[in-house]
Order: C-alpha cells, then sequence, then structure tokens
C-alpha cells in the first residue's frame, strides 16, 4: 500500500459536473469510518512494528546526539565538580552535599539546552537552505481540522477563510477538505459557531469542501474531539493537518506539509515550527520576540539530534490517518485525576505510539508560514501552564511504556523536567539560604568528639563560586545569544527587526523583563507542582487570546504572596550578609515587583510603546504575511456584524430559515432508557413549557439547560411558538 503512487486528483469526491461541489444536506460529509483500537502501554511486542519503506532515508544522527549529550554530561560532571569544590573547604555536610546535587540536577537541564542550541546554531550558519519547488498536483486527499473550544467565532472562521484562500491560490485547492470540529460548551458561542460556518459558505462558495461538526458532549476533550472525526470521516482522508483555534498557515506551508507526506511514506507525523504572531501586550510581545530570535535555534538543533524520533506538539503538523487510527488509540490512565484518568498532554504519547508502530515522527524546520499567537499576560500564561504541568507529570505514568523508543522516552523526561525545575530551583535556593543562615548564627564547634587540629567551621570558596556563578549564567543565556548571532548574520532579518543596534537593544531588554520575570514564573509552577501532588485537577478552560488587561484586584490576590516572599528573603539576606543581599537580589527584586510587573505584562499600551520605539520587533511585525493581514481584516469585518454575543435562543426564534438548518445540522436524538430522566434536561422541558413569552425563558434557563435546549427539536419547537414578549 505504501508503495503505491495513485492518480492525481480530478475533483473532490462529491461534485457534478463543471467541478461544483454539491454540498450534502447537513453540515457534515457521508462518514467513512475508521477504526481507532485503544492501545496499550504495558503490552507490546517488536511484531507489531513494521519495517521501514526506504532505509537509505533513516540515517541516524549519532554524531550530533552525542555532542549533545555526551557535550551535556561533561558540562554537567564539570559543573558539579566545580560546586562540590566551592563547599568543601574545612570538610562537607549533609545540607552541603544536598545543595551539590540539586545543583547537579538543575545545571545538567541548561547543559542539555546549550548542548542542545549550539547544534541548531552551528546547523543554521552553515547549512545550504534549499526548498524545492511547490508541486504542481498532489495525488492525496488531506483533511484539514479546526478544533474549537468555546473561542470567538469571528476570530476563527476569519482564520480559517484566510487559510483557504492561500491555499486555493496555490493551484492544489481541490486535494484539501476543511472540518471546524467543535466540543463549544457555550451555548451563544455554539449557535454563533453555525452561523459563521453557514456564512464562510456562501462567501466560498460551492467549490470549497468546508464542513462543521458540533460534539454535544466534549469527551477526553482535544483528543476525544480528533479520535471522534477519524473514527467517523477518516477513512476519506490520507492525511489530516491538525490545527489549533489560535493557529494560522500558508496555503505554501500546507502544500509542502503535504506534498513530504507523498514522497515519504514511513512519515507518521510531520510538524512544523509555529512563530507567535500578532501580539501586541507587553509580555505577549516578550513571548513573540523570544520565539523569533532564539525559536529557530532552538528547534533547528531539536530537529537535527532528533531526526526521525522526534515529537509532536499538537497543531500545526500533518498526520497520516490510517497509521494515527490504527496506532494512535489514546488509553485513560487507571485512577482519578490529576494522574489518572484522560491524558492531557496526548500529543506526547500520540507521537511516542506512531514512532512505536514505525513510523517516522519529525520537524521540517524550512517550511515557513506557520503561525500561532500566545496568552497575553503573565497570569493568562500561569493558567495554561497550569494545565501543561499536570499533561506533563502525568507522563510520568507513561515514560515506561512497552516498546517506546529511547528518544521518546528523552522527550517524555524533557517535558516532566521542565516542571520539576521550578520546585528545585527553589528547593535549592532555600538549602543555600539555609547553610548562609547556618554560617551567621550557628556558633562553630571546635572541639567534636573526633580528633581534628581545627574546629568544624563552615565555609565557602567565594573566589570559586564566582566563576561557577558567571559560568552557569552564560550557559543558561547562551542560547539566547545564539539566536541573536543567527538574526545579526541574516540582513534581511536583522533589518526587519530594526537593524543590528535594535536587535542587540532587544535581546538585552528581553533578557531583564524575562529574569525579573523569572523568579514568580518559578513559584507559579512550583505552587503547581504541588497543588497536583496533593491530588488536585486543572480541569479545562478555554484560552483568553484577547490582548486586554487583568483587574488589579486579581493581579495583588494571585502575587501578594510571592511578593512578602520576595521581602522575607530580603530582610533575611540582608541580615544575614550584604554580599548574600547582593547576590539574591534579581529573585528578590524579581518577587518584590511580581504585582507590578504582572500588571504591566497584560498592558497593551507598553507592547505598542515599545513598537514605536522599534523594540523586541520581529520580521512578521515590520512585513507582516499577507495570510495574517487577511485574517486580521476578515476577523474584524465579522466581529463589527455583531453575531459573536447574541442571545441563541432570540436568534433561533426571530430566523425561521436558520432554525431549521440548526436542526438539520443536529445529530440524531440518543434515545435514554424508559425510566430514567436526566434533570437538567427535564428542568430545561418544564422552564420552557411554564414560560409565557421567550423573554421569560431565556431569565430562567441556566445555561446547561439552554445548551441541553438547543439540542432538542422538541423544546426548540415549544421556544419558537413562544411570543417575543409580553404584550402591553
Amino acid at each position: 500500500m505504501d508503495t503505491v503512487t495513485p492518480a492525481p486528483i480530478e475533483a473532490p469526491p462529491a461534485t457534478q459536473a463543471g467541478g461544483r461541489l454539491a454540498h450534502p444536506p447537513g453540515a457534515v460529509p457521508p462518514e467513512r469510518p475508521l477504526a481507532m483500537p485503544v492501545q496499550s502501554l504495558t503490552h507490546w511486542t517488536r511484531a507489531e512494528q513494521r519495517s521501514w519503506t526506504n532505509r537509505a532515508m533513516r540515517a541516524v544522527p549519532w554524531f550530533a546526539r552525542a555532542v549533545v549529550f555526551l557535550g551535556m554530561a561533561a558540562l554537567t560532571a564539570y559543573g558539579g565538580w566545580q560546586m562540590y569544590k566551592v563547599v568543601d573547604v574545612g570538610g562537607i555536610t549533609v545540607l552541603e552535599w544536598a545543595l551539590v546535587t540539586l545543583f547537579i540536577l538543575n545545571f545538567s537541564w541548561i547543559a542539555v539546552a546549550f548542548t542542545s542550541s549550539l547544534v541548531g546554531l552551528i546547523h543554521l550558519l552553515f547549512r545550504r537552505r534549499r526548498l524545492p519547488p511547490l508541486p504542481e498536483a498532489l495525488h492525496s486527499r488531506t483533511a484539514v481540522l479546526m478544533p474549537i473550544y468555546n473561542e470567538a467565532p469571528s476570530r476563527v472562521f476569519a482564520a480559517m477563510q484566510a487559510i483557504i484562500e492561500s491555499v486555493t491560490a496555490t493551484g492544489c485547492g481541490r486535494a484539501f477538505e476543511y472540518f471546524f470540529v467543535s466540543d463549544t460548551t457555550d451555548p451563544d458561542v455554539w449557535i454563533a459557531e453555525e452561523r459563521a460556518f453557514l456564512a464562510l459558505r456562501r462567501r466560498l462558495g460551492p467549490d470549497v469542501a468546508v464542513w462543521y461538526r458540533h460534539r454535544p458532549k466534549n469527551t477526553n476533550r482535544k483528543a476525544g474531539n480528533i479520535a471522534d472525526w477519524v473514527t467517523r470521516w477518516g477513512g476519506a482522508y490520507d492525511h489530516m493537518l491538525v490545527l489549533d483555534a489560535d493557529s494560522l498557515m500558508t496555503g505554501e506551508a500546507i502544500v509542502r506539509l503535504a506534498a513530504a507526506m507523498e514522497k515519504d511514506s514511513d512519515a507518521g507525523i510531520i510538524q512544523t515550527l509555529p512563530l507567535i504572531i500578532n501580539r501586541n501586550t507587553l509580555f505577549a510581545r516578550i513571548q513573540q520576540f523570544a520565539a523569533r530570535v532564539y525559536g529557530p535555534v532552538i528547534a533547528d538543533g531539536l530537529a537535527v539530534w532528533m531526526g526521525y524520533d522526534g515529537n509532536y506538539w499538537g497543531h500545526n503538523a500533518i498526520i497520516r490517518t490510517a497509521a494515527f487510527a490504527a496506532h494512535c488509540g489514546m488509553p485513560d490512565l487507571s485512577g482519578k485525576p490529576p494522574f489518572g484518568g484522560h491524558i492531557l498532554s496526548h500529543d506526547f504519547v500520540e507521537a511516542a505510539l506512531m514512532r512505536r508502530a514505525g513510523y517516522a515522527v519529525y520537524m521540517l524546520t524550512d517550511v515557513t508560514g506557520s503561525y500561532e499567537e500566545s496568552p497575553p499576560s503573565l497570569i493568562d500564561l500561569a493558567a495554561r501552564d497550569r494545565r501543561w504541568c499536570q499533561g506533563n507529570l502525568q507522563h510520568a505514568r507513561v515514560i515506561g511504556s512497552r516498546g517506546f523508543h529511547p528518544a521518546t522516552r528523552q522527550h517524555f523526561a524533557t517535558g516532566i523536567f521542565s516542571y520539576l525545575a521550578s520546585p528545585l530551583w527553589l528547593l535549592q535556593l532555600l538549602v543555600g539560604l539555609t547553610l548562609a543562615l547556618q554560617a551567621h548564627y550557628i556558633r562553630p564547634e571546635y572541639f567534636t568528639n573526633e580528633f581534628s587540629l581545627f574546629p568544624s567551621w563552615p565555609l565557602f570558596d567565594a573566589e570559586r563560586a564566582l566563576g561557577l556563578f558567571a559560568g552557569t549564567m552564560g550557559i543558561l543565556l547562551a542560547p539566547k545569544f545564539f539566536g541573536m548571532i543567527v538574526m545579526l548574520v541574516d540582513r534581511d532579518a536583522r533589518r526587519a527587526c530594526g537593524g543590528g543596534i535594535r536587535l542587540i537593544l532587544s535581546t538585552l531588554l528581553e533578557i531583564i523583563l524575562s529574569a525579573l520575570l523569572a523568579p514568580t514564573m518559578m513559584l507559579v509552577q512550583s505552587g503547581s507542582v504541588f497543588e497536583i501532588l496533593l491530588g488536585r485537577d486543572s480541569g479545562w478552560k478555554p484560552q483568553r487570546r484577547d490582548d486586554g488587561s487583568i483587574p488589579f484586584g486579581d493581579i495583588v490576590r494571585r502575587h501578594r504572596w510571592h511578593t512578602a516572599l520576595g521581602a522575607l528573603a530580603g530582610i533575611a539576606a540582608y541580615v544575614m550578609s550584604p554580599y548574600l543581599f547582593a547576590w539574591m537580589s534579581p529573585t528578590i527584586v524579581g518577587l518584590l515587583l511580581s504585582i507590578p510587573l504582572s500588571w504591566a505584562s497584560g498592558q497593551l499600551w507598553l507592547g505598542l510603546g515599545l513598537k514605536r520605539l522599534g523594540l523586541l520587533m520581529t520580521p512578521e511585525e515590520t512585513l507582516p504575511p499577507p495570510i495574517a493581514s487577511r485574517a486580521n481584516a476578515l476577523s474584524q469585518e465579522l466581529a463589527a456584524a455583531g453575531e459573536d454575543d447574541e442571545n441563541a435562543l432570540q436568534v433561533l426564534h426571530a430566523d425561521g430559515d436558520f432554525r431549521d438548518l440548526h436542526e438539520a445540522m443536529l445529530p440524531p436524538g440518543a434515545r435514554s432508557e424508559r425510566g430514567r430522566f436526566e434533570q437538567d434536561r427535564v428542568m430545561a422541558f418544564a422552564k420552557i413549557t411554564e414560560a409565557r413569552t421567550l423573554e421569560e425563558a431565556c431569565k430562567w434557563l441556566t445555561p446547561k439547560e439552554r445548551f441541553l435546549a438547543l439540542h432538542d427539536r422538541a423544546m426548540i419547537g415549544l421556544l419558537a411558538n413562544l411570543p417575543a414578549e409580553a404584550k402591553a
């Protein structure tokens, strides 16, 4: 099957003569199911793994891996030895051993980031970029999936229209169909999605196959959303390209991914590097600049040493549909959340299962035109990060699964440690403070039980400690300077960032601001880890994607303990030693300023002020991608229509034609067991029956009852027959 090349696609399957698309009734195409069996994490044999079709393409990058991991080991060994010599002055105590151990763990983390980025730097500086020409035709069918969950329809549908127009402009548009797969639970947003979908179809015309499916229950969240699509329609498509609600991809990028899949029959998942765009608040522009300047070096390093044993980040990637269905059925973990139940960070596990089955997973860093957005403030990032933290810590129960490739286990370990690093740094800081306290307040024991010519005296090698600190900071910051070097060498990129001087100033500004925010993020992530260890589930809330500030009272409540801890640490450090205070000053200042920094992070005027000064600029800001400009213009146009915020019940009541279309899009009603009644459904029916006007029904129904009513054709009919309001 993998070696057969079918004929080029001439027209979509649901077409009439002349190439005009004949949309079937409703919002979805005829189902073409694919079985998606749940995979076992405990039982697996080598016989279940397919062999490479083209072994010549599968060279393992041993040299790059040796540079990354042997280099990390060498740096960590040297750093650990230097730390041991720092404290080994007159003997080493249990606390000092703890300090050395924590330092080694934390240093290994920044060392592997350094060596991986070094590989990326060398590859970017000395490679020759050769992209093949865009294909004239594709021989496969790809479904572009946009999973949505309580998002603003004007933004989502504008982005998809811009994507569709861009793909059509490549000349390969007939190889693609587009799906909105909605898990929305807000009834007003759901109805706004349906209206936006129907309007999009009218704007695009019958030549574009665009579909919409809404799930009544968002079982297993995004993983369940994708699985539902695969098991119902996946059999009709060779590939699926999965987006996120804030994703944007050019037609050229999408066509190149589909062509890469066609060329490589061993590929299971091909990932792109999404760049952050459209961000204007201070915090979001810091992230945008960092992702654009440092991201390519980090991503290129990962792509080089990972080779075909890569990872998947859940969006802006193309996937072989049949392979995904056969090997990526997501199991639930035993026990309750946060460590049991549904796997939150399912993308890592899907990549692991795909690689275990014998399919390649890799990243094409040369494919540009892949974009996403980022949270607008520190608190918004913390809310998203809490969910990611739980998902990554869950992987502690997955990392030992049978059959996983060693590189896959390393991806899991990296994800887990990315969150454990914060509490480990915090513990190292506390142990260091305890040692300083001991040296300052506890009198040395001059006469111990063991014979010694000298007293037991807690001492440190200050000169060696200073050198170790400088080396650690150099290794920590090196990936940022690597990214800056790559941008300085590239004349077009340098100019688009405002010139060499502004690029250097922007890098220094980003380093300073990130350093000030780092202590607060350390405490936030440490708090998330401790909450998860105590058994608290994160839940699942839609991400805030707009540029806007958070009420100051909420910021104070969130960061007051961070400020108090900074004040306490500052006082204690200064009382013990002015030198210790100076040493800890970056952490102390960051915590003391946590409230104003968090407030400033969400301010639009600060971000735009830096933009006017030409600081934190990216090439995509200086020369916005046409697809981003098109999506933004469409979004503003659709938002101005005001349909995002309209009352769903009033919309269906006022527009009989749309009400008929809404009912046609509803799935067949599930039969309930005789004698068993769902309380919310019964209450919704009773309230609608009792209501004398639509206005009264809207006032009485809860959001959940409204949601259920909109799924029930009988209740929709009752609502339609109510007068809008009482007569005077």
